[in-house]
C-alpha cells in the first residue's frame, strides 16, 4: 500500500544523525538516514557501524553535580538512544560513562536499523537532498561536496574548517583583586578583565610553554595551522618576545593601579551577556588539559582558575549558527532544512547526540505542520541552543555542556548550592516542557 506519510531526509548516521532518525520516526515520520559508510570513510573513521566513536570512549561524568551529567539527565528525558545504547556497552570508569567503542555502535546500529519508519542509505549524499524537511548532521569531517553543498546555500564563508579555541574560565574564579578592567586605548567601557604579567611572569610563563607536553597532531591535522591563529606553543617556538608583540602585547592598556603599562597582559573577554564567562583571549593551544591547567594557573589573577572548557586546535567543520541557525535548528533562510551535531557549533559526543533530538523532533514536527519547539534556556540543551545561536558571530567558537551557560540562579550562597539549585530548576523544567509540549 503507498505511505502518505510525511518523508524526512537525515544526512549522517553518527551520534546526532542517529538520535535525529530514532526521534522523528518514533513520531511515525518517515525517515531516509544517508551515510556514506563502508563505500567511503573519512580519515579518522574504520568501521562500518552507526555512531562510531573516532576519539574517546567516554561520554563523560554522569555525577548531577557536573553540566554533562545533567545533560544526560535531560536527554534520558527525551528518550535518547544513544544513552540507552552506552548504557547497553558500559565499561567501568568511575563517575564517568565509558562504553566499549565496538558494542555501543553495534547497539545504535542495531536500534536504528529495526526502526520500521528509517530506511537507511549507504551512499554518499553529495548534495542536500529532497523532503518535507532534511537533517544535515554530516560532523566535523564534513566530506568536501557536502562542505560545498552547504556553502552553496550560506555563501563561502559560512563554514569553519577548523576549531582554534582558547580557554573559557568562569568568571567567579578569577581573583579581581590582580586584574583590571579595559579595553585598549580606553575604548569602549573596559570589557575586558586585564591579567598584567611582570617581565620575570612572562618569562617563566613561556619556559613552561615551550617544556610542556602537547598533543599529538593527526595526519590531516598538519596543515591547519595559519599565520592569524597559531597556537601560543608554536608562536613561543618563534621567539621569546612573539606572544608579548601578539596577543599578550600591553600596547594601550595602563594598570590604574601603577599608572604604568605592564610588561604583557593575557585578556579576558566576556563570553556571555551575563558575563558569568570569560575567554582568554588568543590563547588557541595544542597544549594537554592538564598542563593547560598547571601552566594557565601561573597568570596573575588566574591561580584558582576553574575551566569552562580548555584550549584546543583541530580540525572541525562548523558552520556560523548565530547568522544562519533559529533556536529549533531551523536554517533561517530555507525553511524545512536543519542542522545538528557539531556542525551546529557544539563540542563533545553527548552535546552533538543532544543537538540530533532536538534537530529530530522538529524536523518531524516541519513535516507534520507543527510548530517548532525549543526545551527552556534553564535547561542545558535549551542554554546550548541559545548560545550557539546568539553568540557574537564574529567571534563564534563552538561551546560544551558547562553551568556557564545557564541563567543564574539570583541567590546568596556557595557556588555549589547555587549549582544544585541550577540542576534542580532545569530537570524541574525539562520535564513541565515535555508534558506540556511533547506529549
Amino acid at each position: 500500500m503507498y505511505s502518505m506519510k510525511k518523508k524526512l531526509a537525515i544526512v549522517g548516521g553518527g551520534l546526532a544523525g542517529c538520535e535525529a532518525a530514532l526521534q522523528a520516526a518514533r513520531m511515525d515520520v518517515d525517515v531516509t538516514l544517508y551515510e556514506m559508510k563502508p563505500k567511503r570513510f573519512s580519515p579518522v573513521h574504520a568501521s562500518p557501524l552507526l555512531s562510531e566513536l573516532v576519539c574517546s570512549n567516554s561520554l563523560r561524568s554522569e555525577s548531577r553535580e557536573n553540566a554533562h551529567g545533567l545533560l544526560k539527565e535531560e536527554m534520558r528525558a527525551l528518550g535518547s538512544v544513544i544513552l540507552k545504547a552506552a548504557d547497553e556497552a558500559r565499561i567501568p570508569a568511575g563517575e564517568a560513562l565509558a562504553v566499549d567503542r565496538e558494542k555501543f555502535s553495534s547497539a545504535v546500529t542495531r536500534m536504528t536499523e529495526a526502526e520500521g519508519n528509517i530506511s537507511i542509505v549507504r551512499e554518499e549524499a553529495d548534495e542536500i537532498p529532497q523532503g518535507d524537511a532534511v537533517v544535515i548532521a554530516t560532523g566535523p569531517l564534513t566530506s568536501d561536496p557536502m562542505a560545498r553543498a552547504i556553502q552553496g546555500i550560506m555563501g563561502k564563508s559560512a563554514l569553519y574548517f577548523y576549531d582554534a579555541i582558547s580557554p573559557i574560565v568562569f568568571a567567579e574564579s578569577i581573583d579581581l583583586s590582580r586584574v583590571f578592567r579595559a579595553s585598549r586605548y580606553k575604548e569602549g567601557n573596559g570589557d575586558y578583565l586585564n591579567c598584567p604579567l611582570k617581565k620575570e611572569e612572562y618569562d617563566a610563563l613561556i619556559d613552561n610553554i615551550l617544556r610542556a607536553e602537547r598533543v599529538p597532531l593527526k595526519e590531516f591535522e598538519k596543515a591547519l595551522y595559519f599565520e592569524g591563529c597559531l597556537p601560543i606553543e608554536v608562536m613561543a617556538e618563534r621567539g621569546r618576545e612573539t606572544l608579548a608583540f601578539g596577543p599578550m602585547k600591553p600596547v594601550g592598556l595602563v594598570d590604574p593601579r601603577t599608572g604604568a603599562q605592564p610588561y604583557s597582559v593575557v585578556q579576558l573577554r566576556p563570553e556571555n551577556k551575563e558575563a558569568t564567562m570569560y575567554g582568554m583571549v588568543g590563547f588557541q593551544t595544542k597544549l594537554t588539559y592538564p598542563e593547560q591547567k598547571r601552566i594557565f594557573r601561573m597568570i596573575p589573577g588566574l591561580e584558582k582558575a576553574e575551566f569552562v572548557r580548555l584550549g584546543s586546535v583541530h580540525r572541525n567543520t562548523f558552520i556560523n549558527s548565530p547568522l544562519f541557525l533559529a533556536q529549533s535548528l531551523e536554517f533561517k533562510k530555507r525553511p524545512g532544512l536543519f542542522f545538528a551535531g557539531q556542525l551546529t557549533g557544539v563540542e563533545g559526543y553527548v552535546e552533538s547526540a543532544a543537538m540530533g533530538i532536538i534537530s529530530g523532533i522538529n524536523a518531524a514536527r516541519k513535516v507534520l505542520g507543527k510548530e517548532q519547539v525549543v526545551p527552556p534556556s534553564t535547561t542545558q540543551i535549551g542554554a546550548l541552543l541559545r548560545h550557539i545561536t546568539s553568540a557574537d558571530p564574529g567571534n563564534f567558537q563552538p561551546m560544551n555542556a558547562n553551568f556557564g551557560i545557564l541563567p543564574s540562579i539570583g541567590i546568596e550562597g556557595g557556588w555549589r548550592k547555587r549549582r544544585q539549585m541550577m540542576v534542580d530548576r532545569a530537570i524541574q523544567d525539562m520535564q513541565e516542557w515535555i508534558d506540556r509540549t511533547l506529549r
